[in-house]
């Protein structure tokens, strides 16, 4: 039997209609299946690599070979030639724009056909021409720190005089080789404009639609946790993840608005930038709150309510976000039941104050949505709307890694005398030294391949900072090369020498695959590179030479890398600790901004500041921290030593208070002058602690001490009680807990690093929020809840699903929901039909989603015993 439905009437209105059209369709359409792609690589950054390489790396070869047979000259040279063109244009070029697209691609031949030139004039000279190798890889190094245009330039006289050495190009063919070149790197400028034609706009709708999938994650994640059978400590940990890639996605749409040609509008920019950061705090809180819930024993209407809530926002199309807010109000009048009962539980108290957040945090998400949707509807009108200015600088469309901070640290070690010089003379220094001991080694392990020992050097000095950095890639190139020989030798045995074709397709195949994965892992490049070069050795090698042959390349290539980390870590050495402690460093100095912000907007509600990019810049602070504190082999936590992992967890923490702040500090205080000078008391002694911290960094004696604010907090959350409540007193109140909380993970970080802290004079306060528990969980050890099991049901629920506006019939999803709260089953409607099986006794939520429509929620009871419980459902328009 089926009762009528009780629950929100989510059905589509004609403001959310309005909404959904002006939603961009790559970020609010319906779901599809290439959603995990998305949200596996926001941007699709890294399927582009490997699709730019496929287009350069055909054309390159195809025009080499047709343009060698034209010119008279032997195709192997003509396809080395031709194919370096399509290489480099793949993985050194990834311009934005076309005319920088062009310029560079099209002088890739000049640099390349002069260096074979000289090349050719010392043939036979071979200590000239191996002193201009070690020259020419030190040069390109130096040039890599004067831009993009620079660095191809150096890499394409280091190919040119490689490829001048291997091919033994004589004079009299450089000419033509030179044509092949330019032809080659015409062709493919070609291609990559008409299919790999440069679309910012595009790539940040991908990014922004990777937000949508992550964020449907972390609902479904958070429905998961409630359940009171499922593995909630799996489900949180789930959630964890998909609220770090959530974190990760939005700064890099901030990273990605920065880049040319994307925001045309800043104060447009400026908006997205801020909505985005209000859903994804909203998200961040939803998740904490579901995450708390799970160690409490929730009362079964409210877990339901829950339930029944999340799967909504999950199901609701980014265009009727406004859908969200039944739910909200669903969930809002069971806390309040329960809230309202002077004999309730102290436990169930503490859900339904957790539940009746969730709903305000479900109504702050509809805001959010709904205000990034309205974007094309507003414009910078007032002084408040700042235009957006960049806090997030990507580095090959990837978040940046350790080469800030290093930066840093150098430029403060050289500020006078010739010490000056040291940052752009440190590298080039490595390289020239490294190169001149490994290739007298490498010659003498084989004349004709000394160069696999100066690829060695060129690859780990590249990209990499500090010791572990260059080990860990060590090990990523000799597994990858290991891996890569295997599979190599595999293929060449299955298709032979004689098939031309179909080893062009491994080769290409190869570099392709690599360059996909090259920004997951370098080993996933490795592979595909020496799977591509063992079709090539294969040319000149028979095959009881073939294992010889990699086995030396493992060993020149080893040789390189471990002698340029010898040199770098001898050489103006630059150590992990002290990078690590810029980075640190760096995080500090973005909270300190945060702080400083909002002290100005409290005190000038007309000064244009920007709490949430001063927010994100902390965010991408932690990034950083987080990327150069990674081990260089995951031990366990008996074995490796807790500190580190304890002062990147209270960073972190500290920056979802950073975030919680930013968003609540961004209102007009109007304070009397004495209560405004206590405020401002809280902010300068925080702003001072950090200026402290910073300086402790700086000097690496503790001049001072971390002076503790929450007794300032306090004092001023006490003069203010007796004010009338409102928004923005509730957001000044919110604002001031933040502030407490930043404090109390700051001053156990100030402990980890060093910095005594000042005793604040009074007990500390007991924690009564998620982070404050958080915080104080991060110095002890967690507890971990016991998995259980699931419970199975008895009966067959079926029905239809029918629509007059879709008379064909509407792609839909039926989810059922216990009166517990516990997601039981989901099904797909199947031409306008649906089944769910093993349907446990009772009366249950039916929540039907789809693309064309609002989610629409049911209820059916199923009688015990009974075998099929037919429940049809009409879609309102």
């Amino acid at each position: 039997m089926t009762t009528p439905g009780t629950l929100p009437d989510l059905s589509v209105t004609a403001e959310s209609s309005a909404a959904a059209g002006l939603a961009p369709h790559r970020v609010a359409g319906p779901r599809r299946w290439w959603d995990w792609v998305l949200a596996a690589d926001p941007g699709l950054g890294q399927l582009q690599s490997g699709w730019r390489s496929l287009v350069a790396m055909v054309t390159s070869l195809a025009v080499g070979y047709w343009t060698a047979q034209a010119l008279n000259i032997p195709v192997m040279i003509g396809m080395m030639v031709a194919g370096m063109m399509g290489l480099m244009s793949a993985f050194a070029v990834a311009e934005n724009t076309w005319d920088r697209l062009a310029r560079a691609i099209l002088w890739m031949p000049f640099p390349y056909s002069a260096v074979l030139w000289v090349c050719a004039t010392l043939d036979g000279q071979r200590l000239a021409q191996m002193t201009l190798m070690v020259a020419a890889l030190a040069l390109t190094f130096f040039l890599a720190r004067f831009g993009p245009f620079a660095l191809i330039t150096g890499m394409m006289l280091f190919n040119g005089l490689m490829v001048g050495m291997l091919a033994g190009i004589p004079a009299d063919l450089v000419g033509k080789a030179f044509a092949v070149a330019l032809v080659a790197a015409a062709a493919v400028l070609a291609t990559r404009l008409l299919l790999c034609f440069p679309m910012p706009r595009e790539d940040l709708l991908r990014t922004q639609r990777a937000f949508v999938v992550e964020a449907r994650r972390v609902a479904d994640a958070a429905v998961d946790a409630l359940d009171p059978d499922a593995d909630q400590q799996r489900a949180v940990r789930r959630m964890t993840r998909a609220l770090r890639r959530l974190n990760i996605t939005t700064v890099t749409i901030d990273g990605r608005l920065a880049q040319p040609e994307v925001a045309a509008d800043p104060a447009a920019a400026e908006l997205l930038h801020r909505h985005l950061f209000d859903a994804e705090l909203a998200l961040r809180g939803i998740g904490q709150a579901a995450a708390d819930l799970t160690r409490l024993p929730v009362p079964g209407p409210l877990r339901k309510a829950l339930a029944v809530g999340l799967v909504l926002a999950r199901d609701t199309p980014l265009g009727r976000a406004e859908g969200l807010r039944p739910a909200a109000a669903h969930i809002q009048e069971r806390a309040e039941a329960i809230l309202r009962d002077a004999g309730a539980p102290a436990d169930a108290v503490e859900a339904a104050v957790l539940a009746r957040r969730t709903g305000d945090l479900l109504n702050i998400l509809a805001d959010a949505l709904g205000n990034w949707l309205a974007l094309g509807q507003r414009t910078c009108a007032n002084p408040a709307d700042v235009p957006f200015q960049p806090t997030v600088a990507l580095e090959n469309n990837r978040l940046p890694g350790s080469a800030g901070p290093a930066r840093r640290v150098l430029a403060a070690g050289a500020e006078t005398g010739w010490r000056r010089a040291v940052p752009y003379i440190r590298v080039p220094v490595h390289a020239a030294i490294a190169a001149a001991i490994v290739c007298p080694i490498a010659d003498a392990i084989d004349p004709r391949r000394f160069y696999w020992g100066l690829v060695g050097v060129m690859i780990t000095l590249f990209g990499t900072n500090t010791t572990h950095e260059r080990l860990r890639k060590f090990a990523h190139r000799m597994v990858g090369t290991a891996v890569g020989a295997v599979l190599g030798i595999v293929l060449l045995h299955l298709i032979g020498r004689d098939h031309v074709y179909a080893t062009l397709a491994v080769i290409v195949a190869g570099l392709s695959l690599g360059a996909w994965g090259i920004q997951r892992a370098y080993a996933f490049w490795v592979v595909g590179l020496v799977v591509a070069l063992t079709q090539l050795y294969a040319l000149t090698t028979p095959d009881s030479g073939m294992e010889h042959l990699m086995g030396e390349r493992i060993l020149d290539n080893g040789i390189g890398v471990l002698v340029a980390t010898a040199c770098a870590a001898l050489i103006f050495p630059l150590s992990r600790r002290t990078v690590v402690k810029e980075a640190e460093r760096g995080w500090v100095d973005a909270l300190a901004q945060v702080i400083q912000q909002v002290e100005q907007r409290w005190d000038g509600p007309e000064a244009p500041v920007r709490l949430r990019g001063a927010a994100r810049t902390v965010d991408a602070a932690l990034l950083q921290v987080q990327g150069i504190v990674q081990p260089l082999v995951r031990m366990p936590l008996g074995v490796r030593g807790p500190s580190a992992d304890h002062r990147v967890a209270l960073l972190a923490t500290a920056t979802g208070h950073a975030r919680s702040l930013a968003a609540a500090a961004d209102i007009d205080v109007d304070l009397p002058p004495r209560l405004a000078e206590r405020a401002r008391l809280v902010t300068q002694t925080l702003t001072a602690s950090l200026k402290e911290l910073d300086r402790f960094y700086a000097t690496g004696e503790p001049e001072g001490a971390w002076r503790r604010v929450g007794p300032l907090v306090r004092e001023l959350e006490t003069e203010l009680a007796p004010a009338a409540p409102g928004p923005r007193a509730g957001r000044l109140r919110t604002a001031l807990r933040e502030l407490a909380a930043l404090d109390e993970a700051l001053a156990a970080y100030a402990e980890q690093v060093g910095l005594p802290v000042a005793a604040p004079g009074r007990a500390a306060p007991a924690a009564t929020t998620p982070m404050q528990r958080t915080t104080r969980a991060l110095m002890a050890a967690w507890g971990e809840p016991q998995a259980r099991t699931r419970a199975t049901g008895t009966a067959r629920l079926t029905g239809t699903v029918r629509c007059d506006t879709h008379p064909e019939g509407c792609p839909s999803w039926i989810t059922v929901i216990s009166a517990h709260g516990k997601r039981l089953a989901k099904a797909q409607v199947h031409h306008g039909g649906y089944t769910v099986e093993t349907v446990p006794p009772g009366t249950h939520t039916l929540v039907v989603s789809g693309a064309r429509h609002a989610p629409r929620a049911e209820l059916v009871t199923v009688d015990p015993g009974a075998e099929s419980v037919r429940h049809d459902i009409t879609r309102i328009p």
